[in-house]
């Protein structure tokens, strides 16, 4: 369904209304961790492509990207006009907040850059999806436990937009409890679920993970085990397959709980992200669930997959 609405949207030179159309999605989105790699030209990528050309036909076989290099530092207002340009009205970009916030800053005194980044994401209009804050592991030498990191966290999240969606990633395995998601909750802000090797299966949390009416899951895998396989990402080299099947259980349950689901497949998790995903697409249809919507593509085009 299509709904023609007012958005307001943002440049970094002014604010201006625009007339735009929302699209009411399907209730999971599927995508990978970036949208290029080593060893994605000639096995996702047609051989030979262009990488000026690698978005727009990635957008043609998943509706959502998980942006990476944000988290390196603030895009350009011109790149990320260009990321709009080159996808579908439907698609949606999910992306990282910049290290200097989340690892350098540590949450303080970075209200001119986390304006900065938001002001410049909002180019993106209804394109723009979660907003991650990627957090580090801390030693207690940063901040001596989870009390520490929440005194800054909280206040932090209060001063953000409501109209956003926010989801956060800790890597401090004991910090991850009840009390922890119940201050996510109440803040409307996303924990993010990591299938990683040294934290907690999401799957097995003795609490109710899901914090908001969205969630974000990440497979992320053993990065230091599958790279002593291999570091050229054009095929999978870890069965996951018992895992996938766990989790298309998981999000079949909490999508019938009204859950909007954002997923995304990293290639350190099976070896090339988006065999991962086509991996999850034909487990979830091969249990019977209702179909997971594809973008439509151009016709006569094929990928690997095909």
């Amino acid at each position: 369904m299509l709904n023609v609405i007012v958005y307001d949207t943002h440049s970094i030179e002014q604010s201006r209304f625009a007339i735009i159309v929302r699209v009411n999605h399907s209730p999971i989105l599927l995508g990978t961790s970036s949208f290029t790699a080593s060893g994605w030209n000639g096995s996702f990528y047609p051989r030979g492509t262009k990488p000026s050309d690698y978005l727009g036909f990635y957008a043609e076989r998943f509706h959502t990207v998980e942006v990476d290099s944000t988290f390196y530092a603030c895009p350009t207002a011109r790149t990320v006009e260009n990321w709009n340009a080159r996808t579908p009205e439907a698609f949606v970009f999910s992306v990282k907040v910049p290290q200097t916030i989340t690892h350098d800053k540590m949450l303080v005194d970075c209200d001119a850059e986390i304006a900065e980044f938001l002001e410049t994401m909002d180019i993106l209009g209804p394109k723009l999806g979660p907003i991650i804050f990627q957090f580090p592991f801390f030693a207690k030498s940063m901040l001596r436990d989870r009390h520490e990191f929440t005194d800054r966290l909280i206040p932090f999240l209060k001063k953000l937009p409501a109209d956003h969606k926010f989801g956060i990633e800790i890597r401090n395995r004991e910090w991850i409890n009840a009390e922890f998601a119940d201050l996510l909750r109440d803040q409307r802000v996303a924990l993010v679920l990591q299938d990683r090797s040294w934290m907690p299966n999401p799957l097995e949390l003795p609490f109710d993970p899901i914090t908001t009416d969205w969630t974000y899951i990440r497979w992320l895998g053993d990065r230091k085990q599958i790279e002593a396989q291999t570091t050229t990402w054009d095929k999978a080299v870890v069965d996951r397959t018992t895992e996938l099947g766990s989790w298309v259980d998981f999000c079949y349950q909490i999508m019938k709980r009204g859950v909007m689901i954002y997923a995304y497949a990293n290639n350190h998790y099976g070896g090339h992200a988006p065999a991962t995903i086509e991996q999850f697409r034909s487990l979830w249809c091969g249990k019977g669930l209702p179909g997971i919507e594809k973008p439509q593509r151009k016709q006569g085009e094929r990928t690997l997959f095909d």
